[in-house]
């Protein structure tokens, strides 16, 4: 519509002029007709993962401390995007993951709380491995309950994000009974040491926290009924 009064004013209009206010006027426009906005985003796309970066493991392995400092600096998406792949992301056409799994029944489920990460609304996401995707699942920064339900551990607050691993236990139980315990715990020990890893590589700090009350943590993340929270990891710079 602007692109016809333009014209209609009788005023010269440069071909070249007005297929740059149009353009202008797409990328505007385009959001609002999606209904989608960065502070009303319900879902997005990650950047794809790196598998060529320059740190070796015995590199990350040598460097790898629990830190509980943080600045206030913020993480990148692509970094936060690093992470999530490093824990659960797909690896084989056949949809064999980073980390291995007994069965290959895959019962972690992994959390993103955004306070402070570049280019990702504030808010609860839940990180989905097929699409190498995001959904939001709350709008607010829920860092502070977080850590209150850490018995106040300040570090959860002052983190840029804070990955969250859960477990559905009935995946594995199905299969493998009471020792269906001890393989989804497994499995979370080695989720956790890989984003720990890949943490090291990007030049990020982390710590693995397992202190806290339970029914708070899965009343603050809104969790289902069968998702088990195993572990926090609250990472910055």
């Amino acid at each position: 519509m602007v692109g016809t009064q333009v014209i209609s004013t009788g005023a010269p209009c440069h071909p070249g002029i007005l297929v740059v206010i149009l353009l202008m006027l797409s990328v505007t426009v385009q959001p609002v007709i999606a209904g989608q906005t960065m502070e009303t985003l319900s879902s997005i796309k990650l950047p794809e993962p790196r598998t060529d970066h320059g740190t070796s493991v015995e590199q990350a392995l040598r460097l790898r401390r629990s830190v509980r400092s943080f600045s206030a600096r913020p993480l990148q998406l692509a970094e936060a995007a690093q992470l999530l792949w490093s824990a659960q992301g797909i690896t084989h056409r056949d949809g064999l993951r980073t980390t291995p799994s007994a069965g290959a029944l895959y019962p972690l489920e992994i959390y993103l709380v955004a306070g402070n990460v570049n280019d990702l609304p504030v808010g609860l996401w839940h990180y989905l491995p097929d699409d190498h995707r995001l959904e939001r699942l709350a709008d607010t920064d829920i860092r502070t309950p977080l850590a209150h339900a850490a018995l106040d551990q300040a570090w959860i607050r002052e983190a840029a994000a804070v990955v969250v691993i859960a477990a559905v236990y009935e995946r594995t139980s199905r299969k493998y009974g009471e020792r269906a315990i001890r393989y989804v715990h497994i499995e979370a020990g080695h989720a956790a040491e890989n984003l720990f890893l890949q943490a090291v590589s990007l030049d990020l700090k982390t710590v693995i926290v397992g202190a806290f009350r339970d029914d708070e943590l899965r009343n603050t993340l809104q969790l289902p009924e069968d998702h088990a929270p195993l572990i926090l990891m609250p990472v910055g710079r």
